[in-house]
């Protein structure tokens, strides 16, 4: 605020200056000037009444001649402070105008304004950075999520965006550089409710000074940052990013469940999505010969994941020189003959993975004229070509934004889902299918709700209240209705952390203690009501042993002092 009035001060000093140049000269003027009273007397203006005089005058009210009528002099001189008067007005009012349209005052507003809604938020919220497809993709998951978000995006057309999207809660948002440590400031880094920064823009150099910016100020901050680029990870990783998300590493690594675990690939999408929504039956990607097409840092990814699933693969590459291919066929892929020299007729799939979307779509569609039964995998790089790639309707559409923002949720939901989804990758594919049918039998095939709940005095003191008095609380207990104890309901527990031990799936009739970390999946209506057993004891006492606990303390001293 400071800021903005000194601001305002700076570009209205010369008109203030001019208006009271010439209100000192005219209400001076003014008083020398000779009049008369009614019986003929001497007379001349106080200060106080030629300012008084001039004020009305050169504001344009007028009033007449008071306190008595003016003499020639004092008419005419008033007559030239009129004119004189009305002239700096006109360029003060013009210096307002322009003022209002001053873009340096209109970001120092919006600024302020920006600061103050972070400010006032009371409850936990994320930062991200960055607004562009990955950024808007994982805005709208956490908005749907509930979950409130604050956004720092350099290009104003990108804010435009945002404001235009309907949103279940306000999203304070501010066009500025997020490399600006006083940016960032703003932006709530250093607000206890901030729960963690994601550097999602396009640049690795603007996200790697994200990181150690916020890795500065604010250490124990969880940072999620995009890096495409080796050298820039490991620059990350040794300011203490906590976790780094390279898009073709990921899809990778996707594509690879796929091909080996569809029931563990299919629970990670299901656990990250957005819950409501349903998802589609993945495609399911046939062993034999693969040809990929573009040998650059997706390309690389997916070879090395297929080759560790025992696919042969065959590498389609303009500039072998370039990207490091020793054995491929030179070509972009987008030709017959260079599909027909890398073997396509008998070929089960392709991998269109280059960085432009119109050579993707050119290789795809000839590779299928000369064998349609190709299973066909393809990189989707920008957002305003969607309909192209909806209407070709690839096997799998590969997009580096969604995979991202899917991999942010899984840290920003819970610590715990990003834990349970690395300790599920090693599990078998029957173990995911097992879970996953336990799932759908609770909440049918649409996203369950994910979260996690600590039994620590401040999120269950009703379970340690029981604990401390020596009463066997076990999982089954927090599973069933407070309404209704005979009635379980639709949540599922995934894991559960004790100290450094890590337990997938923990049986009902485990027991509890203190300072268990859980995590569960279900129902919305068993999230909300979950709280419930956890803070009060009357409650849960009433799951345990269906027995109502009298709370008044008459009631408590009957119970105590009179015979049953």
């Amino acid at each position: 605020m400071n800021s903005i009035l000194f601001l305002i001060l700076r570009r209205m000093r010369a008109p203030i200056i001019t208006v009271i140049i010439t209100y000192t000269v005219a209400v001076i003027g003014m008083t020398l000037m000779p009049g008369h009273d009614p019986d003929g007397n001497h007379w001349q203006m106080s200060l106080f009444e030629a300012f008084y005089v001039i004020s009305y005058t050169a504001t344009t009210i007028g009033f007449g001649e008071v306190p008595f009528p003016y003499s020639p002099q004092q008419r005419l001189w008033m007559t030239f402070s009129i004119y004189f008067t009305v002239i700096p007005w006109f360029y003060a009012i013009g210096k307002i105008i322009s003022l209002a349209q001053d873009p340096s005052l209109k970001q120092a507003f919006i600024t302020s304004s920006f600061s103050r809604g972070v400010q006032q938020l009371q409850e936990p919220f994320y930062i991200v950075c960055g607004y562009g497809e990955t950024g808007s993709l994982l805005v709208g998951a956490l908005d749907k999520k509930g979950m409130r978000v604050v956004v720092v995006e350099m290009l104003q057309e990108r804010i435009n965006e945002l404001e235009l999207e309907d949103h279940q809660s306000a999203i304070p948002n501010l066009c500025a550089d997020a490399k600006m440590p006083d940016t960032l400031l703003k932006a709530g880094v250093r607000h206890p409710m901030c729960g963690g920064v994601a550097a999602l823009t396009d640049d690795d150099h603007a996200n790697l000074a994200i990181a150690v910016a916020v890795k500065l100020m604010n250490p124990d901050l969880p940072v999620l940052a995009r890096a495409e680029n080796d050298e820039t990870a490991a620059n990350m990783l040794s300011f203490g990013t906590d976790h780094i998300i390279n898009p073709y590493t990921l899809f990778g690594d996707h594509l690879a469940m796929e091909v080996h675990a569809l029931g563990s690939y299919l629970l990670h999408e299901w656990l990250t999505g957005v819950p409501g929504d349903s998802l589609p039956s993945p495609a399911c990607p046939p062993i034999g010969k693969w040809l990929v097409c573009g040998y650059g840092r997706f390309g690389k990814s997916v070879v090395e994941n297929l080759q560790r699933e025992g696919m042969s693969t065959m590498i389609i590459e303009a500039d072998p020189e370039l990207t490091g291919c020793d054995e491929c066929i030179v070509g972009s892929g987008a030709e017959a003959h260079t599909l027909h020299e890398a073997g396509v007729t008998d070929a089960v799939g392709i991998v269109a993975g280059t960085d432009n979307d119109i050579n993707n779509l050119s290789i795809v569609m000839t590779a299928r004229e000369i064998n349609p039964n190709l299973f066909v995998v393809i990189r989707k790089n920008k957002r305003f070509n969607e309909p192209l790639f909806q209407h070709f309707n690839a096997d799998i559409t590969m997009d580096p934004s969604d995979i991202i923002a899917h991999e942010c949720l899984a840290h920003m939901i819970s610590p715990l889902l990003a834990q349970f989804l690395l300790l599920a990758r090693a599990q078998n594919n029957q173990w995911a299918n097992q879970l996953i049918s336990q799932l759908v039998e609770i909440v049918g095939e649409s996203v369950p709700e994910t979260w996690a709940a600590t039994l620590s005095i401040t999120e269950a003191p009703g379970v340690l209240s029981l604990l401390d008095d020596h009463v066997e609380v076990r999982l089954a207990h927090l599973l069933r209705d407070p309404s209704n104890r005979e009635r379980a309901m639709g949540m599922v527990p995934l894991l559960l952390v004790r100290g450094n031990e890590q337990i997938l799936l923990p049986a009902n009739d485990t027991l509890l203690q203190a300072h268990d970390r859980l995590l569960f999946c279900g129902q919305a209506s068993a999230k909300a009501s979950l709280p419930l057993l956890l803070c009060n004891r009357k409650s849960l006492s009433y799951i345990i042993d269906g027995k109502e606990i009298a709370d008044g303390w008459v009631w408590r001293w009957m119970r105590q002092h009179l015979p049953n």
